[in-house]
């Protein structure tokens, strides 16, 4: 139960005080209206006396009374009625508010901080969430108490508001004080009138109320005199009169209004009347935001001054002496006897008005504060000499009257102990009893007489005797079974011997238990038992049984009152919250159940606050439907009191929780919610835009994207991929994209990057770099996509849905700053699209784009998003609220009720991770996507591709075409292309636009350049060079980055220039993903913005055609020249390609060669038919002879080899282009991969080892030329293709593309590229040792032992006649050719025997005559011979590669000296003749 002002002793003795009644005289009524006051009101403030006041028992005992308190009220003729009183007790709680500014009481209850105060409607609610910054502990008392002051004043006027009883006396007038004005003509005579109207009253039968405690009524003469206006001779005269008529004790001479009432206010005197007039006053309201109400009261009514019972309303034409009831209801506005809580009548003043009138009045303006002293003393002197000795004479009275009745020992006091020790008759169940409620004593009833003295004597806080008195009345009263007298004589007996001094028993509760039952079920009388509920919680709380003192209160609730029961129901929570274990999920509970019927009392403001309180303990607990339920009830009731925000608040958090509440009941949330905000735009509709929670919006999704959208392909025309926002953003490309415009600017800067480069970001996200701002295009759109979420299982629909912007106009130029601007819709700087309408499912994530149209330059920030939310749901019946006609919105029927809202757009930039500072807080980076710089006007480029092919084979030549378009306003200029692969690409050398295409050629729509060659040249090489610098690959430039060759190298605004491009199918088979990036400039120079950038990517994907491998080898056979530069070239080639392709064969049509140093001379083993077909899975071999070339310097000699009539001129475009670009691609990779394996050894190589290894070294590079011919759709097409072999190495076999060699060579070709789709890529990791780097690289026997090319020239048979000599001597010249570029010191040893068996079984065994040992020295590239003889002994078939050679360079010691192995056998046929 929540904390009182007062202790449970002073709340009883001040619910139970002797009642004085109070009879005036018009003009003494008149004086004291004055002080807009009537004479009851007046002496209400010193109504407690201040001392001790002592009087004896019957037992003639001295008996102190503390702190003793008096009512005194005027006479009111006529009892309350119920509906009165409920109107009474109704408007009393609604005027009793949680006051404004007060400390938070907060309750600490286990896990639980429980703010429960006139905050708590703040800090209870979910949105406020800094709540529990602002509570405060109060450590004054054991517990952390709230206090309930509308429950207090609750209690308070309903304990004065009960009507008076027969079967008790408490609330019974003792005494009658009758007040006359010294100012009446004659006041003696007037007292005489007033005393007989009070006899009237009392003893006439006309009259049954008020009630009053005995026949002989105390009379006390009251001389009212006014100071500032009477005559105080003439009062004193009436007074002296008084005291011979009725006695010193019997009268008074009350003097008042010493000030005058028109002298001015300087003075500030005490006003102690505002808090008991305006305790109860129920025009006294606060101007709360549902205005003031007022009582129905009577139209005639001067004034209304309610304090509980003693409200006095002057109705004219009626006497003085008739007072009507305060609560009696006037019969023009209620012929019913109930009346509803709910019933207000709405005042027509104005909440200032009314706040005037009641707190404006001052009171007691004519009194100073002599007079509130003589007031003071006046109630001291009635009490003292008056009303006590009065009580205590009845007491003896009614004491004398039981002993003489009953036969009674002399006291009572001493009769008490056979009362309580003697045999106890056991008291009969509550249930055996009958029902007699009805039963009826005549008022001179001895048991009445009991009752009555204990009353009397409890009054006077004699609470040992009134137990006393209470316990024999209680046993008589069940004797008789008289219900109601006994229950009411259980309810004093409990209160009694609960306030003995020294507590001589404990609180006998079930004395209160039955009497709340009696009451309640066998008397039907709900008032009696709701006193003593009060009661006996009071007492249970004092004593810490907060659980008996809950389940009372709870048991008093019933459907009869709701305002009853929200009341109990409350401090029934607040009883759990203060246990030693608080119970806090109890205290929640029963506060909803309060809150609840406190609704149902037409209390508004305590419904809210009962729900808000309790959901401190409900949010955050998962609990959600109950958190639904609370938030949508505090909605509503804040609503119904016109606190929109907090209704707006409370429905805004219903929608933003993961709801679990069916689709229904969500739509009925989010009506609610709407037509709540709609109520609020509409107090202030010039207002700023408020937040809407609906739909969800996940910032970080944000995409902001810059340009025009993308064409789409039209026909044959496939335009630019470029980038929009329907592609996933992918890290890797995005890296990649950054690589190569860094290429490309490096390129155009002279190899340096400039400091203030920007990468180029068309569409930014939250894997982009947004360290800085964005690069906007004036006259090109920005466009926003925004992530939208329905968390809710009802369908959204947005309209007028566009972007919330702020721009700031700047003139990068002339640096000139513009004034800030910040609007919602378009104007002539920013265009601003509005989507109509926006529709997202249920529980759908959809994402709208926005955009807007900068017109001018500068800054611009978008902060958000502006629209109307809505629901498409059919129109449903809301409490209160009409149904909306459906409208026609498009395609959408909504039901009309949408608000106008906004959303801001706040994205948090990335965590902050660089230095120690960063990574020890949490600091997070700026994110600019939003808050792009609008530069000046850049001209834009659009790339169309024609005939552009989605399929090609591996190697094919295909020619499509390329559009360039300028659809800007301003020329561009230095376009160009960069990729990585350039070797897929060209667009012809400097060389293609000048020579035209031959007639031939464009017959046969080839993409090579061919003349037709007579049937002489077949087979023999035709002659032809070309520079590599003609082709774009010229030393020290970056090959991937490719310029565009424009007419007169720019693209004026609205022109398209077409130009041919040559594609060369990827090596490999397979899909491949082409990058290019297209760069270009704007003529004139841009402070923010230097260049722009396109993006297409070719997606090709390539088939097998043919694997092509090549050898080289020295030839053995030296020619006649003298010159040893001649090697055999053999050429494998393999159809490989797969049936699907629908290739039928293949035509090898020519072989090329090109090197700065070799070309090809002849072929060597090609058939008679010259015509070089390979079908599927066909396997050829081609071998040529290469010689020197004689022509040495930068350019690359091509030599063709034709096999049909048409020479394809390699040296020209395409095919050269091709040839180059690959040769470069492989330079650089090979490069890399020297550097990756040899990067720990720099330091230059020993001169000998890199004299050595080139003399294995041959640049010789072939390019293989086919045409294949494919059925597609019954006709039949021809593919051109070529590969190219670059041959580095002598008798290493090269590839035309990368090889897994070490599978190869235990594979054959067709099996390999089964295994190579299984089998994963094996990876080695090589580690290296720097310490090795020292040591210098020794050559590996295979490059020693091509220093020297020996070869044997002998007859290939010998005939000898053996019987004329038996020697045959053969002449055997050695021919000996240095290789290298260096001298070389030669032995030739011929003493070397086969000693092998198996040699010796198939070559017979000869000798060498003559020097069995040369040494020579070969000057570079020398040929040096000798002049040998072998000698045979018989007919045989003889090797004479026996000899050994031996070289080493000529100025080296024997360190690489090593053997040169013969390639062959020299097999030589001796016969005899």
């Amino acid at each position: 139960m929540a904390q009182c002002v007062q202790s449970v002793q002073e709340f009883i003795q001040d619910s139970f005080v002797p009642l004085v009644a109070a009879l005036c005289s018009e003009e003494a009524e008149r004086l004291t209206r004055k002080n807009n006051l009537g004479f009851s009101e007046l002496v209400k403030p010193f109504c407690r006396l201040t001392s001790e006041v002592h009087m004896r028992d019957p037992n003639n005992q001295l008996h102190v009374i503390k702190n003793l308190k008096i009512a005194v009220n005027n006479i009111i003729t006529h009892s309350p009625q119920p509906g009165g009183i409920r109107k009474l007790l109704n408007d009393v709680v609604s005027v009793s508010q949680p006051a404004e500014g007060l400390v938070a009481n907060v309750i600490t209850a286990g896990d639980y901080d429980l703010n429960i105060s006139d905050r708590s409607v703040k800090a209870s609610v979910p949105w406020y969430n800094n709540w529990k910054d602002t509570l405060m502990e109060l450590n004054t008392s054991t517990f952390y108490s709230a206090t309930t002051p509308w429950f207090e004043s609750y209690r308070e006027s309903f304990l004065q508001s009960m009507p008076a009883s027969d079967h008790e006396f408490l609330n019974h007038y003792v005494a009658c004080m009758l007040v006359v004005s010294s100012g009446e003509p004659e006041p003696v005579e007037q007292f005489l009138k007033l005393s007989q109207e009070q006899h009237r009253i009392q003893h006439s039968s006309e009259y049954a109320y008020p009630k009053w405690f005995i026949p002989n009524t105390l009379k006390y003469y009251v001389l009212l005199h006014d100071v500032s206006a009477g005559e105080e001779q003439r009062a004193d005269s009436v007074y002296e009169e008084m005291k011979q008529r009725y006695g010193t004790q019997g009268c008074y001479l009350l003097k008042i209004n010493s000030r005058g009432s028109n002298r001015g206010a300087d003075e500030q005197i005490p006003d102690p009347w505002s808090q008991y007039l305006q305790k109860n006053s129920i025009q006294t309201q606060e101007s709360y935001d549902d205005g003031p109400y007022s009582v129905i009261s009577n139209k005639n009514a001067d004034h209304l001054i309610s304090d509980g019972l003693d409200n006095d309303i002057q109705v004219d034409g009626l006497s003085n002496n008739f007072k009507a009831h305060p609560l009696q209801l006037d019969h023009l506005s209620d012929t019913s006897t109930s009346f509803d809580a709910t019933e207000y009548i709405k005042t027509t003043t104005s909440p200032h008005e009314s706040k005037k009138t009641s707190s404006g009045t001052p009171h007691g303006t004519c009194l100073t504060l002599t007079d509130h002293d003589r007031i003071r003393q006046f109630i001291q002197e009635f009490t003292f000499r008056g009303l006590l000795p009065h009580i205590e004479k009845t007491i003896r009275q009614l004491n004398d009257q039981l002993i003489s009745r009953k036969g009674l020992s002399r006291s009572l006091f001493s009769a008490t102990k056979k009362w309580f020790s003697g045999s106890k008759v056991p008291e009969k169940s509550i249930n055996e009893l009958k029902n007699t409620s009805g039963l009826l004593y005549p008022p001179e009833a001895p048991e009445l007489q009991i009752r009555k003295m204990a009353d009397l004597c409890f009054l006077v806080q004699h609470y040992e005797l009134a137990y006393s008195c209470y316990h024999t009345a209680k046993k008589d009263f069940l004797n008789d079974q008289a219900m109601l007298y006994a229950a009411g004589a259980l309810e004093m007996a409990a209160v009694s011997a609960f306030l003995q001094p020294g507590a001589p028993r404990p609180y006998p509760a079930h004395y209160m238990d039955t009497a709340i039952q009696t009451y309640r079920d066998i008397c039907k009388n709900m008032m009696l038992a709701e006193r003593c509920v009060l009661l006996s919680a009071e007492i249970l709380k004092s004593q810490s049984k907060y659980s008996d003192a809950a389940a009372l209160l709870i048991r008093l609730t019933s459907e009869d009152s709701d305002l009853r029961s929200a009341l109990l129901l409350e401090q029934a929570a607040h009883c759990f919250i203060n246990m030693k274990s608080p119970m806090v999920r109890k205290f929640a509970f029963h506060m909803i159940l309060a809150g609840h019927r406190y609704s149902k009392a037409g209390q508004k403001k305590h419904a809210l606050r009962c729900y808000c309180q309790a959901m401190q303990v409900y949010k955050g607990k998962g609990w959600s439907l109950a958190e639904d339920h609370i938030n949508f009830t505090i909605g509503r009731q804040s609503f119904t009191l016109r606190q929109l925000d907090n209704a707006v608040s409370a429905f805004r958090h219903i929608l933003i929780n993961d709801s679990k509440q069916p689709a229904a009941q969500q739509g009925t949330f989010l009506r609610e919610y709407l037509y709540v905000y709609k109520n609020v735009t509409q107090l202030s509709p010039d207002g700023p835009l408020p937040q809407l929670p609906l739909p969800y919006i996940n910032n970080s999704a944000t995409r902001v994207f810059f340009g025009h959208d993308r064409r789409p392909a039209e026909g044959e025309k496939q335009a630019a991929t470029h980038i929009s926002l329907d592609q996933e953003y992918d890290c890797e490309s995005s890296h990649q994209w950054k690589e190569l415009e860094e290429q490309v600017v490096a390129v155009v800067n002279k190899g340096i990057i400039p400091s203030n480069f920007q990468p180029t970001q068309y569409c930014l996200n939250s894997y982009s770099d947004n360290s800085k701002f964005p690069l906007a295009v004036v006259e090109e759109p920005v466009t926003v996509e925004v992530a939208f979420r329905n968390p809710l299982k009802v369908p959204l629909l947005l309209t007028d849905l566009s972007l919330l912007w702020k721009f700031q106009p700047k003139d990068f130029n002339a640096k000139h700053n513009g004034e800030t601007k910040e609007l919602a819709c378009g104007n002539d700087m920013i265009g601003a699209e509005v989507i109509a309408e926006f529709l997202i499912n249920s529980e759908e994530t959809k994402m709208a784009r926005l955009k807007l149209f900068p017109h001018q330059t500068g800054e611009l920030h978008i902060l958000g998003v502006v629209y109307n939310l809505g629901t498409i749901q059919g129109t449903m019946m809301l409490d209160g609220i009409d149904p909306s006609i459906g409208l026609q919105a498009g395609k959408f029927v909504y039901n009309g009720m949408s608000v106008r809202g906004r959303q801001d757009l706040e994205i948090q930039g990335p965590r902050l991770n660089n230095t120690k500072e960063e990574k020890t807080s949490i600091k997070y980076g700026p994110d600019r996507r939003l808050d792009p710089i609008i530069t000046e006007e850049m001209p834009l480029l659009e790339v169309f591709f024609i005939n552009f092919p989605t399929g090609l084979l591996c190697g094919e030549i295909r020619k499509a075409y390329v559009e360039f378009v300028n659809v800007s306003k301003c020329p561009l200029t230095a376009l160009k292309v960069v990729s990585k692969h350039p070797e897929f690409f060209t667009f012809g050398g400097n060389t293609a636009v000048l020579t035209p295409l031959s007639p031939s050629a464009s017959e046969n729509c080839s993409a090579y350049k061919t003349v037709v060659t007579d049937s002489t040249s077949v087979c023999t090489a035709l002659m032809s060079s070309a520079s590599s610098v003609n082709f774009g690959v010229g030393t020290g430039s970056q090959p991937e980055v490719i310029h565009v060759p424009l007419p007169d190298s720019v693209l004026l605004p609205g022109a398209s220039v077409q130009l041919p491009m040559w594609l060369h199918g990827p090596d490999e088979e397979g899909v491949h993903e082409i990058n290019f990036l297209f760069y270009y400039e704007s003529i004139k120079k841009h402070s923010k913005m230097c260049h722009r950038v396109l993006r297409h990517t070719a997606v090709i994907c390539t088939s097998r055609s043919l694997n092509v491998r090549a050898t080289v080898c020295r030839s053995n056979a030296l020619e006649d020249e003298g010159k040893g530069d001649n090697m055999l070239v053999f050429v494998d080639v393999e159809n490989i390609n797969t049936s699907e392709a629908g290739v039928k064969e293949f035509h090898i049509v020519q072989v090329s060669s090109n090197s700065k140093h070799w070309k090809l001379q002849k072929a060597v083993n090609l058939s008679e038919d010259k015509d070089y077909k390979l079908a599927s899975r066909e396997r050829g071999k081609l071998c040529f002879k290469a010689v020197r070339c004689k022509n040495s310097g930068e350019n690359y000699t091509f030599a063709d080899i034709v096999f049909g009539n048409e020479q394809i001129i390699s040296s020209a475009s395409p095919c050269a282009d091709f040839f180059f670009r690959s040769l470069s691609s492989e330079l650089k990779r090979t490069h890399t991969q020297s550097n990756m394996f040899q990067g720990a050894v720099k330091q230059s190589f020993d001169e000998a080892v890199r004299l050595i290894q080139k003399c294995s070294k041959v640049d010789l590079n072939i390019v293989v030329l086919w045409k294949a011919y494919v059925v597609e759709d019954n006709k039949q097409l021809i593919l051109e293709g070529q590969h190219h072999i670059l041959l580095h190495t002598v008798g290493k076999e090269a590839y035309s593309f990368p090889q897994k060699q070490g599978f190869k060579k235990i594979l054959g070709n067709s099996d390999w590229e089964d295994l190579e789709q299984e089998s994963p890529e094996m990876v080695f990791l090589k580690f290296f040792r720097p310490e090795s780097s020292s040591l210098p690289t020794r050559p590996t026997p295979d490059q020693l032992s091509n220093l020297i090319k020996t070869s044997l020239h002998y007859p290939e048979s010998f005939n000898h006649s053996f019987h004329q000599k038996s020697l045959c001597l053969v002449p055997v010249t050695l021919l000996l050719s240095n290789c290298s570029e260096a001298d070389v010191d030669v032995i030739i040893d011929l003493r070397h025997k086969t000693t092998s068996p198996e040699a010796l079984e198939i070559h017979g065994s000869f000798t060498w005559l003559g020097q069995t040992q040369y040494k020579l020295q070969l000057k570079n590239q020398e040929v040096c011979s000798l002049q040998l003889k072998a000698c045979f002994v018989r007919t045989g078939v003889y090797n004479l590669g026996t000899h050994r050679v031996f070289a080493k360079l000529a100025d080296q010691v024997t360190l690489f000296e090593t053997s040169q192995q013969n390639s062959m056998p020299a097999l030589i046929i001796i016969n005899n003749i």
